[in-house]
C-alpha cells in the first residue's frame, strides 16, 4: 500500500457540530446563518440550551409544571420576537372563526383565512401548529403571522386549535390531537364548496409536521385519502426518541447529538414526550410517532414534500421519514434548509426574511399544482 493510499484509508470524514466538538454552542457554530445568530444572541439563545433540572421519571406533577412553564417561555418569546418587515403592507387576509365538535365532545376551534375580496376557488392549506404536540397556541403571534402570511400568497388556510397534551386546566395525550386534526380535516373536506377551496394540504412544522404526518397515515388507516391532496411537513418531531441512551441516537439519528441544545434541547424535548405519551405505550405507534411508520403504513399516500433545518437536533428523523416515503414509492420532494435552526424559517419571519419568503412561496406552489 502507498503512502497517499495509506493515508486517504486513515483520514475520518469530517464531523460538524457537537459531534466534532461537546463544548461547541450556536455563538461558535460557524454554520450558522448570521443575522439568525444575531437574533438569538437578543434574547439570550444563542448559547447552550440548557436542559430540565430533572428527567421525565420525576413526578408527574413536576413534569406538568415544568412543561407549563416552558409553554410560558415559548409563547413569550414568540410575543417578542420582531416579525416585521420594512416597508410592509397589511396583508389585506380576512379572517373568520368556525367551530367544530371533536369526539370527546370538545370544540375545536378554526381559524379560515382568505384574502380578502376574492371568490373564486383557491388551494387551501390546512395549518398545523407546532409545540410538540404538547405546548403553544394556534393563535399566538407567530402562528397567526404565518397563517396571515400563507393566506396572502393566495390560499384559504384553515388553522386548527387541537388540544394540545398540556394545558392549565389538565391532560389531553395522545390520541386527543390527532383526533382533533382528523375532525377539522374532514370537516373542511365536506366543505371544500363552502370554503372555496380546491386541493387541500396538510402543513405544520415540528409537533404540528407529527400530526399532518400522522393524520395522513390515520386517513389511510380508516380508508379516508379522499379528504386530503398533499402534506407539507417542516422540521418533523416524529421519533418520540429524545431520551434514547447515547449509541441508539448515534446510530440512527445523529442529528440528536450534532445538534443537541440548538435552540432546543433532547432532553427537554423528553419531558414533552412523557406528557403526550405517558405511559410510553405508544413509543414505536406510527400514529404517535410517524418515524415508525412502514414502508407499507405510507404506501398509496399523495404527494408530500419534506423540510429539515441543518442545525436542528430533529433533522435525521425527518430524513429518515422521506427516504420511507421515498422506498414506497410516495412522490416524496425533500429539502435541507443550510444554517438553520428548529423551525427559524417560519418563527424568526425578520431574521432570515429570505428562507420565510421560500417557504411561503413553495408552500403555495405545492398547493397549488395538486
Amino acid at each position: 500500500m502507498s503512502d497517499l493510499t495509506h493515508q486517504r484509508s486513515t483520514v475520518q470524514a469530517r464531523q460538524e457540530g457537537r459531534l466534532a466538538d461537546t463544548g461547541i454552542d450556536l455563538r461558535s457554530d460557524p454554520r450558522l446563518h448570521p443575522r439568525l445568530r444575531a437574533a438569538l444572541a437578543a434574547f439570550g439563545l444563542d448559547g447552550h440550551a440548557a436542559p430540565p433540572p430533572f428527567d421525565r421519571g420525576a413526578a408527574p406533577d413536576a413534569v406538568a409544571e415544568f412543561v407549563g412553564q416552558s409553554h410560558a417561555a415559548f409563547e413569550g418569546l414568540y410575543a417578542a420576537l420582531p416579525n416585521e418587515w420594512p416597508g410592509e403592507t397589511p396583508s389585506g387576509v380576512a379572517h373568520r372563526i368556525e367551530t367544530v365538535r371533536g369526539v370527546d365532545g370538545n370544540e375545536i376551534p378554526l381559524h379560515v383565512r382568505r384574502p380578502a375580496g376574492t371568490e373564486e376557488p383557491l388551494p387551501c392549506t390546512v395549518y398545523i401548529h407546532g409545540g410538540g404536540m404538547t405546548i403553544l397556541d394556534a393563535h399566538n403571534r407567530v402562528h397567526r403571522q404565518w397563517s396571515e402570511d400563507l393566506a396572502a400568497s393566495g390560499m384559504v388556510v384553515v388553522t386548527v386549535g387541537f388540544r394540545n397534551a398540556w394545558t392549565p386546566e389538565g391532560a389531553h395525550p395522545f390520541p386527543a390531537g390527532l383526533d382533533d386534526c382528523s375532525t377539522a380535516l374532514d370537516w373542511i373536506h365536506e366543505h371544500r364548496e363552502q370554503l372555496g377551496v380546491t386541493s387541500i394540504v396538510l402543513q405544520g412544522e415540528s409537533g404540528g409536521a407529527n400530526l399532518a404526518l400522522a393524520t395522513a397515515l390515520k386517513a389511510k388507516r380508516d380508508g379516508r385519502l379522499d379528504r386530503f391532496d398533499g402534506v407539507y411537513a417542516m422540521v418533523p418531531y416524529i421519533s418520540g426518541g429524545y431520551g434514547w441512551d447515547h449509541g441508539r441516537k448515534l446510530r440512527e439519528l445523529p442529528s440528536m447529538v450534532e445538534n443537541d441544545g440548538h435552540y432546543l434541547n433532547c432532553a427537554m424535548m423528553d419531558l414533552l414526550v412523557a406528557v403526550y405519551d405517558p405511559t410510553g405505550e405508544n413509543a414505536e405507534n406510527p400514529l404517535c410517532w410517524p418515524y415508525f411508520a412502514t414502508e407499507a403504513d405510507v404506501e398509496g399516500l399523495p404527494p408530500h414534500v419534506i423540510t429539515v433545518n441543518e442545525l436542528d437536533p430533529l433533522r435525521d428523523e425527518g430524513i429518515a421519514y422521506f427516504r420511507t416515503l421515498q422506498r414506497a414509492g410516495v412522490p416524496v420532494v425533500g429539502r435541507v434548509n443550510l444554517g438553520l435552526t428548529h423551525a427559524a424559517d417560519m418563527s424568526f419571519r425578520q431574521a432570515v426574511v429570505e428562507a420565510y419568503k421560500g417557504a411561503v412561496r413553495d408552500i403555495r406552489g405545492f398547493a397549488g399544482s395538486l
